[in-house]
């Protein structure tokens, strides 16, 4: 697989990023888990069976359009999401949960000016938003990009090809014909970060990347592979180098559309990078001192992603 947009592969981004949707931001990432993976609330998975989650109690909906971006309100500590207050339930909402007794669903729509009254100051996606908000938006957000993806990308039968039905407030379709449940699926994926044991990590990058943007390498599981023989396997195909002391750190959601991101470090047996251009355009050694300078690569992967978290962390000198 190639390396990673922050995460995910060209098969995860099936409407092209354009250059001016990638943050520019330097953030780094010091907290202890990647910003995709905070979560402060409840998902309620046992409300779901229930033909009411919010058991008739006020609901605060999230609309996500086709563009994968929801409406933001720009406050005084950064942004926020725009919700819409509805009194119950909607009919076709996905439910994705509560927190401090506020139940929180979703649904596909589109763009407005005003959300229940509330002016909206922009839309934007996960990849723009996703380092600046708090943990109950960046959590809630990331959850309904998934599963609204999955709702999208998943409206047949594999068993029959019939129309499905929806069913557990939006976590289940059901085959109408054999009965069987289709539930979410979340797609495993590793990315990684090689060193040398030293001061150098390989960073790679992709043709249709924003000029100048590293990333360290990635791909998915295949049938039947172990995480850990992934990364040995992809590094092997990517940059012909094998590894050792493959080492796992920590993971995050990248629901674009459905992947779960494990992230690696590990750690090289050669130097000589045999770089395969089907797989990535150019891959380099940069040192600690390079990334750390800014002398390294024109931009680096973005605070949201689990990329940079490796990234930051690796450079800090906590992994070696």
């Amino acid at each position: 697989m190639s390396v990673p947009a922050g995460g995910s592969t060209p098969a995860d981004n099936p409407v092209p990023v354009r250059t001016a949707e990638w943050p520019t931001s330097a953030t780094s990432t010091p907290d202890a888990v990647p910003v995709l993976s905070r979560a402060a609330h409840d998902r309620g998975h046992l409300a779901r069976a229930l033909a009411d989650p919010a058991q008739g109690r006020p609901v605060r909906v999230l609309t996500v359009d086709d563009q994968r971006s929801v409406p933001v309100h720009e406050g005084t500590d950064g942004p926020e999401l725009v919700y819409d207050e509805r009194p119950a339930m909607p009919t076709g909402a996905i439910y994705l949960g509560e927190a401090e007794g506020v139940h929180y669903a979703a649904v596909r729509g589109q763009r407005a000016l005003t959300v229940s009254g509330r002016p909206v100051d922009h839309w934007a996606g996960l990849r723009e938003l996703g380092a600046d908000l708090g943990d109950l938006d960046a959590g809630l957000l990331a959850q309904a990009v998934g599963i609204v993806e999955w709702h999208e990308r998943n409206r047949f039968s594999p068993v029959s090809g019939a129309a499905t039905t929806i069913e557990r407030a939006g976590w289940v379709q059901r085959d109408p014909e054999t009965g069987t449940e289709v539930f979410p699926r979340t797609d495993p994926a590793v990315i990684m970060l090689v060193h040398d044991g030293g001061d150098r990590c390989v960073l790679g990058r992709q043709a249709v990347w924003p000029a100048g943007r590293f990333s360290i390498l990635a791909g998915f599981v295949e049938p039947g592979e172990s995480a850990e023989g992934a990364v040995a396997r992809e590094v092997a195909e990517e940059v012909g180098i094998a590894v050792t002391d493959v080492r796992y750190v920590t993971s995050q959601p990248w629901p674009f559309p459905q992947s779960l991101m494990l992230g690696y470090v590990a750690r090289a047996l050669d130097e000589e990078l045999r770089i395969d251009h089907d797989e990535i355009e150019e891959a380099r050694w940069f040192s600690r001192d390079e990334l750390r300078s800014g002398a390294g690569p024109q931009a680096l992967p973005p605070g949201v992603s689990i990329a940079r978290h490796i990234i930051d962390r690796w450079v800090t000198g906590e992994f070696s």
